[in-house]
């Protein structure tokens, strides 16, 4: 079998690289969209560099805080160590709500919460990552997946008695002080944060084993009373 011209070559496997990016949603209206929500902190393409925030070519399948020339947020680095990568699964939760993937992140963006607008930017987002096709992906349904909290669950008024009741396997790693020894600080977190951050967990979208194993065991009001609890403290 003869060889494929490199100019056929070329082209084929820049058809391959657009037919994934369809595969996720408009990558030219997520283009306009990245002009418009994200490029005062990043930039993409040829020549991109770090600016407020870190470049994002080859964000697909890249550990969260990796960059060895850009400097994280303190949180960001941690959840990299925890072992959170950015797939389409992680990348669609982050940009849905920031906070329900790093809590503490110094990202100052509200959210993208139309799933469709999302996909289009992730086709971008992809456009500029290595060896589109070899991309861990998520599960066919991810894209598009609300992962925001029920407002009835955020709603719930959780007794900080029953918290601290409660809060004695949490206090086993972190500190009532709120010092932080390797371990972050959950003492003063505002309580639909804590909620967002457990919610995270129970979807096995934040990767810590042992905090999946307890969110999962957890109810709704059980994590609404931690909640209220650590939020009392300073």
């Amino acid at each position: 079998m003869r060889p494929l011209p490199l100019l056929v070559f070329g082209l084929a496997i820049a058809t391959a690289s657009a037919l994934a990016a369809e595969e996720i949603g408009d990558a030219a209206q997520g283009e306009a969209h990245f002009k418009r929500q994200c490029s005062a902190c990043h930039q993409i393409g040829e020549g991109a560099v770090n600016r407020v925030g870190p470049r994002l070519n080859g964000v697909f399948g890249r550990r969260a805080g990796a960059l060895e020339d850009y400097k994280y947020s303190k949180p960001m680095a941690r959840m990299g160590s925890d072992g959170l990568t950015w797939t389409l699964e992680t990348l669609d939760a982050y940009i849905e709500n920031p906070k329900a993937l790093v809590s503490g992140t110094r990202m100052n963006y509200r959210g993208l919460d139309d799933p469709e607008a999302r996909a289009d930017l992730l086709a971008y987002m992809r456009e500029w990552s290595d060896k589109p096709r070899d991309i861990p992906e998520a599960e066919p349904t991810a894209l598009g997946t609300d992962h925001t909290v029920d407002p009835a669950i955020l709603a719930i008024k959780g007794d900080p008695a029953y918290g601290e009741y409660l809060s004695s396997e949490c206090t086993n790693c972190h500190q009532v002080d709120g010092s932080d020894q390797g371990i972050p600080s959950v003492t003063g977190w505002p309580t639909e944060d804590f909620v967002v951050a457990m919610h995270a967990y129970r979807e096995k979208l934040r990767p810590h084993p042992v905090m999946q194993m307890m969110a999962g065991r957890l109810s709704d009001d059980e994590i609404a009373a931690l909640a209220a609890y650590f939020a009392t403290l300073d």
